[in-house]
């Protein structure tokens, strides 16, 4: 059984219910024991950015400042693809604790050796 897993996350503030839902997901798959990566793609990229997901709230009840403390709290890797986020003027440096630039590369390699669920 396959023990990693990869989130990948297209979609931002402009979609609370599919972003926090994928947060969501990656929280679980942590509860569950798996080795979770999330990558964030295009607007995604957002939820990375110190503050910006901060009142980010699913129609479910689910709260994305809540799931993205669990994630760092365990440590789970939150990569936000470096051409998305430079081209909406996002930092390295402005980005939550436990996040980074993640490559296209590293994209291919984390989805060739994972489970993958895209958002």
């Amino acid at each position: 059984m396959l023990q990693k897993v990869l989130i990948v996350i297209s979609c931002g503030l402009d979609n609370p219910n599919r972003a926090t839902r994928g947060l969501h997901l990656a929280t679980v798959a942590q509860k569950e024991g798996k080795d979770v990566t999330v990558f964030l793609l295009d607007d995604a990229v957002f939820l990375a950015k110190e503050g910006l997901a901060d009142n980010l709230r699913a129609a479910t009840g689910d709260i994305a400042p809540d799931l993205i403390a669990h994630l760092q709290a365990f440590e789970v890797p939150i990569l936000a693809c470096t051409p998305c986020a430079k081209a909406r003027r996002i930092t390295e440096d402005e980005l939550i604790e436990g996040a980074r630039f993640g490559t296209a590369v590293e994209l291919i390699h984390l989805s060739c050796e994972s489970a993958v669920i895209s958002l």
